[in-house]
């Protein structure tokens, strides 16, 4: 099946652009793999992000960043455009592939469990472990789950913590979170992201990776199919539901790439729910398509430093690579940045 893939690496200070590029590469070609295969636009999504968490430098999976109490606590969710259904997963510390079991809550949605009990959406903790072990997801020690990034950058967050807490904030900045965007030839699309939270973050914590609304969000509308995945501050991309609001705003406007920008800087940067900040962390990874005609842009967007991002379709013999930065004199954190490029979908 012909189709069209972008992955990335999460919204932050890109710290090892090799390394990004390499796992942005293998992570397009194994979701390319399974649209050639006949897979549908949700398969390759998971197929995509699977790849990215299971690297161990990413903040996804393998590699997720630690608790403050130094525990694995992953998440991650996928949303079906064609279908609107959505599943998610989150607190996770024994499901080597937290995408996957999202994956399976968002393709139960349709059928009721016995005795008519309606699905569920979001399952966190010991029950979404449970949950994986029922329909043999692989289950791991938690200790298997870190990686040495991880134990790292934990272990140097803590030492700053604890030598410089009383003199001034150390400042933690998002990196790492992962997300994917599928089309196919027939507008069927999908978003997912996955996720290990922020570093050092409470024990228990949600972020926008496992929230309806704020992580990813996918809609397919007649000849129009969009899919969006987020990365950054989770809670700010929760207040403000951001992923639903980007598609949303595509929806009603023709030109995505002012769109976005409006997006960013309306529901996001100025958003009354986020208006006591100083300084707002956020990117996303978009994607418009005609089905009609075969044409689709890929647009990302990041109010970070840097923001990685892999993307192929299924004419192409390799995976392309854009590393974007802010625009030169502007601050992160109060500076979006919005670029696009048009891909094509043989039909």
């Amino acid at each position: 099946m012909a189709g069209f893939v972008a992955v990335h690496t999460g919204a932050g200070n890109c710290v090892n652009e090799t390394k990004y590029k390499k796992i942005c590469k293998e992570s397009c070609e194994v979701a390319i793999s399974v649209l050639k295969s006949g897979e549908t636009a949700l398969g390759a999504c998971e197929a995509a992000i699977v790849a990215l968490e299971n690297c161990g430098y990413t903040n996804a999976g393998y590699g997720s960043n630690l608790t403050w109490d130094g525990r694995i606590e992953c998440e991650a969710s996928i949303m079906d455009g064609t279908t609107r259904h959505f599943g998610a997963c989150t607190n996770l510390s024994k499901v080597k592939n937290p995408i996957r079991l999202a994956r399976i809550l968002c393709e139960r949605q349709s059928k009721l469990l016995s005795m008519d009990r309606i699905p569920p959406m979001i399952l966190s903790g010991e029950g979404a472990v449970n949950y994986a072990k029922d329909v043999n997801l692989p289950i791991v020690n938690e200790e298997d789950m870190v990686s040495n990034k991880a134990r790292k950058t934990y272990e140097h967050y803590q030492r700053n913590i604890e030598q410089y807490e009383n003199t001034f904030n150390v400042k933690v900045t998002p990196l790492d979170t992962v997300g994917a965007v599928v089309v196919d030839a027939f507008g069927n699309c999908a978003a997912g992201c996955s996720s290990g939270g922020l570093i050092l973050k409470l024990s228990g914590r949600i972020g926008q990776a496992a929230c309806y609304g704020a992580g990813c969000w996918a809609s397919k509308d007649k000849n129009k199919s969009y899919a969006t995945c987020t990365t950054g501050n989770g809670e700010y991309l929760m207040r403000t539901l951001l992923a639903r609001e980007i598609v949303s705003n595509l929806k009603n406007d023709q030109f995505s790439i002012q769109s976005l920008y409006n997006t960013f800087k309306n529901d996001f940067l100025e958003s009354p729910f986020l208006k006591h900040l100083d300084e707002i962390y956020g990117g996303a990874l978009t994607l418009v398509y005609d089905s009609d005609s075969g044409d689709g842009e890929l647009l990302w967007s990041h109010t970070t430093q840097s923001f990685c991002i892999g993307h192929m379709s299924t004419k192409q013999k390799s995976p392309r690579f854009v590393f974007s930065t802010l625009p030169d004199n502007k601050k992160q954190g109060k500076s979006i940045a919005v670029q696009s490029q048009p891909f094509k979908v043989p039909i």
